[in-house]
């Protein structure tokens, strides 16, 4: 048995929701995470980016120099972003089809941010209730 620990876009989380139950999820954990990945150099990355934040910016409410400095902490490595974790348990052989829909449901063309995936060994899992074990107590 092993635990696949899925770090997603919080846009990406109906999504990802979707990929699972068709992948054949049989069930699953979501929650709102705050997390920072690599930071990334990159100016052919970041500089769209920087783009499209100026372009939500407010003029009539900010002045530009601030805008610019919140746009530019907001995307150095100070600031946490809001994430989502999946939680799944899963067979052993099932493994690579979970996480291929995963990844298919995830990955962007923005060259960084799409997230990560854990695939950790589980070993024993119970049922509170019934005091069942193993596989008895997940499936």
């Amino acid at each position: 048995m092993k635990e696949i620990l899925a770090i997603v876009r919080m846009k990406k989380t109906g999504a990802t929701k979707r990929a699972l139950i068709e992948a054949g999820v049989a069930g699953f954990t979501a929650m709102r995470v705050m997390g920072r990945g690599k930071l990334v150099h990159d100016e052919n990355i970041i500089t769209p980016c920087k783009d499209i934040l100026k372009g939500m910016a407010p003029d009539d409410v900010i002045e530009e120099h601030e805008s610019e400095e919140q746009i530019v902490t907001f995307l150095d490595d100070t600031r946490m972003f809001p994430r989502r974790l999946f939680t799944i348990l899963a067979y052993d052989e099932d493994v690579p089809r979970i996480v291929e829909a995963i990844m298919k449901a995830n990955r962007t063309e923005r060259g960084a941010g799409d997230g990560k995936i854990f695939v950790t060994p589980v070993t024993d899992a119970i049922r509170v209730r019934t005091s069942e074990s193993g596989d008895a107590a997940i499936w």
